[in-house]
């Protein structure tokens, strides 16, 4: 159940966002899946994890189509909210549902609707930066950590994502699904999918947080640090605003309900102070240059010229390492790490259909792409 106070902040953004370009056609409305899984979160090991799924298909489409694909958030975000938020005309799993794919996504543990490890509902297990701001209401001192370690690691964000795909492959009878990630759902779907080519058969990389010289294999888990953090709505607008240099690049309602979703996506965390986002802390490792040259999958890759979360001089050396002899880079001009709730956001949902059901954005199938500029040809 929606926040009370959410509920009349939506209702009050949707008149406002509603001249928003509309999907192009119907789409039911949200079907929710829980896969169940053996954690290998290790404050959860040998547990049963119940993963999130939602799915979004155009209403009156078969059951089983060979056009599947999953959308993997990033590292706060879950996946509903970034994906599919509730204001008209920027949910792009809608976008692509009414273009005839079946659409799914997914919260890893610690996000969302997905099980949640108890030491997140501990603020002593937030940084002594954080645990700041809770003194004298959720905390009454600052307060040594009953779980000193950073929570979710890369492996067990790879070992969700392998049970949510075995499932769907199963429920639709499809051998491979395509991919769609943002932030660090680069490293947990593009790791993926460069260990696992047989269940994968494209990916689209929006803000894909690469490090070419990330360690090859697991360290010592779990390693110390702090479990999760928070984001609350003054830091969530500050993040976004110092990212914002175009006129008209988003729109302020649009914001609102994107909070709204966020909040409405953390019951435990609405009811901290006026309202938090929660997100685990992950250990990463793996997805590095030798794992992106020996990745042969499809990839279009975007980059947001304005994102300061993820810039574009971080995305490049991915599109130069990668060993698909097919993938494409686009420089979404005027778009910031928040391009999929931006106003250039369907010039990125068009590519993404044009890569997905063919291989190619317009006629290029491999090559660097300027989108959202004003001398660029944009395909509309």
């Amino acid at each position: 159940m929606k926040h009370p106070a959410l509920v009349a902040l939506l209702a009050a953004t949707a008149v406002s966002v509603a001249s928003a370009r509309q999907t192009p056609a119907a789409v039911t409305e949200p079907v929710d899946h829980y896969v169940r899984v053996t954690s290998t979160v290790p404050a959860i090991a040998g547990q049963i994890a119940n993963i999130y799924v939602r799915e979004r298909k155009a209403a009156g489409a078969p059951a089983a189509t060979n056009r599947v694909v999953l959308f993997v958030h990033g590292a706060g975000t879950p996946a509903e909210v970034a994906f599919d938020p509730s204001a008209p005309g920027y949910s792009w799993m809608a976008y692509l549902a009414a273009a005839g794919f079946d659409v799914f996504s997914m919260d890893t543990t610690g996000y969302g609707r997905s099980t949640r490890p108890a030491p997140m509902n501990d603020p002593c297990n937030l940084s002594p930066e954080q645990q700041k701001l809770w003194v004298g209401s959720l905390l009454t001192a600052p307060c040594a950590p009953a779980y000193p370690s950073q929570l979710t690691n890369i492996g067990s964000d790879w070992h969700d994502i392998d049970a949510v795909v075995d499932y769907i492959r199963a429920l639709r009878r499809v051998d491979k699904v395509s991919l769609v990630a943002w932030s660090l759902g680069g490293p947990r779907a593009g790791g993926y999918a460069a260990q696992h080519p047989d269940k994968v058969s494209a990916m689209v990389l929006l803000a894909p947080a690469y490090n070419r010289a990330a360690e090859p294999a697991a360290p010592t888990l779990p390693r110390a640090g702090v479990a999760f953090n928070t984001q609350s709505h003054t830091e969530f607008v500050a993040n976004w605003d110092r990212q914002v240099a175009c006129t008209d690049q988003f729109e302020p309602a649009v914001r609102d309900a994107v909070w709204a979703d966020m909040i409405a996506s953390d019951p435990v965390g609405a009811t901290w102070g006026t309202g938090v986002r929660r997100a685990p802390s992950t250990t990463t490792w793996g997805w590095n240059a030798a794992m992106a040259a020996a990745t042969r999958i499809p990839a279009l890759i975007i980059a947001g010229a304005l994102d300061k979360q993820v810039p574009p001089e971080r995305v490049r050396p991915l599109y130069d390492d990668l060993g698909s002899s097919q993938k494409v880079l686009i420089d979404l001009g005027c778009s910031s790490h928040n391009a999929m709730w931006e106003k250039n956001r369907l010039l990125m949902f068009k590519a993404s259909l044009d890569w997905l059901t063919k291989g190619m954005v317009g006629d290029a199938g491999t090559g660097i792409l300027r989108l959202g500029y004003p001398t660029a040809t944009a395909q509309q």
